[in-house]
């Protein structure tokens, strides 16, 4: 089969169509037909040989498609979308079948596969570690993210929060307030702590979902409530800061959770995988939940793929078209 490899650690230059053997399925897991996958930072971490969560030469996490081979329930030609260990850019792709989510009907395979690694993020950031309650001001920052545009509809949708979000172009503010954002900060612009402070009455966001990291410490420190809970779930602006005054926590009695989906177990996975759809996945049907997609590329223009996303240009999931 047809299937996207790294030659090396490195840029990506260095991806390549390659032929690799068809996966097979072990007990319990489905051998998926991909029809599309999607681009995620953990592959490009995987490309350049800094992650090391995956063993598979195959990248990608989240695929779309047809169940080939039937396990546990599904039977063969569903319509499947769900997280893989790897070998999503392939033409076939291996997946345990506790975590593969039926595709509602009113959505095509491009739109399916944006959702599940992006929306599971969301998911658990918000709900399972984030303990989001109902009205509650949440901070989502990279607004215009996959993961962001689906924090946004998340917690407006079932918590009906309120959602304060930053990114770095009109656009994708624009874009943000179209799913349900009440507080949009360009943060090139403007001090996004101050504007916090602002939209939530001097008080703070009960909540921050920070893809960010070191360049954005002190003013969230400053955006946070007290008794707040803040998840660090990425680090576009770098992974160490200089000086901690742990005083600073502590007066302000934060919760700082860190955490990563990917390596995480195949039993918490799948846990996860059946809340949301219990949860979640029927907000789809009627478009109260949207999948976010900003460009769809063929699987031979996987190093364009990997470039747009690495130019932080795309609002939302950018996803590969494996076949028709």
């Amino acid at each position: 089969m047809k299937a996207i490899i790294a030659e090396q650690p490195g840029g990506a230059e260095q991806l390549k169509v390659a032929e690799q053997p068809l996966p097979e399925p072990k007990p319990g897991e489905l051998l998926i037909k991909v029809k599309a996958a999607a681009i995620n930072r953990t592959d490009i971490l995987n490309r350049e040989g800094r992650a090391g969560y995956l063993d598979n030469p195959v990248l990608g996490v989240e695929v779309s498609g047809i169940v080939e081979k039937s396990a546990a329930g599904f039977e063969a030609g569903s319509r499947v979308m769900g997280l893989v260990n790897g070998g999503a850019y392939a033409e076939y792709a291996v997946m345990p079948a506790d975590r593969a989510m039926v595709i509602p009907e009113t959505l095509t395979f491009e739109e399916a596969a944006a959702i599940p690694e992006v929306f599971l993020t969301a998911y658990q950031t918000l709900f399972w570690l984030g303990g989001l309650k109902e009205n509650e001001t949440v901070l989502i920052h990279a607004g215009g993210s996959g993961v962001g545009t689906a924090a946004i509809q998340l917690a407006k949708q079932i918590r009906n929060a309120k959602v304060i979000t930053t990114a770095g172009s009109k656009e994708k503010l624009d874009f943000a307030r179209s799913l349900g954002a009440d507080v949009c900060i360009n943060y090139k612009e403007q001090s996004f702590d101050e504007e916090v402070m602002k939209a939530a009455g001097d008080q703070g966001a009960d909540l921050i979902l920070d893809f960010i990291g070191a360049s954005y410490w002190e003013k969230n420190l400053n955006s946070i409530k007290v008794d707040g809970r803040w998840v660090l779930i990425g680090l576009l602006g770098g992974a160490e800061v200089e000086k901690i005054n742990l005083m600073q926590l502590m007066k302000k009695r934060i919760q700082l959770t860190g955490t990563l989906l990917t390596p995480r177990s195949d039993q918490y996975k799948a846990e996860l995988t059946s809340d949301f759809e219990d949860k979640a996945l029927d907000l789809f049907k009627n478009d109260q939940l949207k999948p976010i997609i900003d460009r769809v590329f063929s699987l031979d223009q996987v190093q364009q793929a990997h470039e747009h996303m690495e130019n932080n240009k795309n609002i939302g999931k950018i996803i590969l078209k494996v076949s028709e």
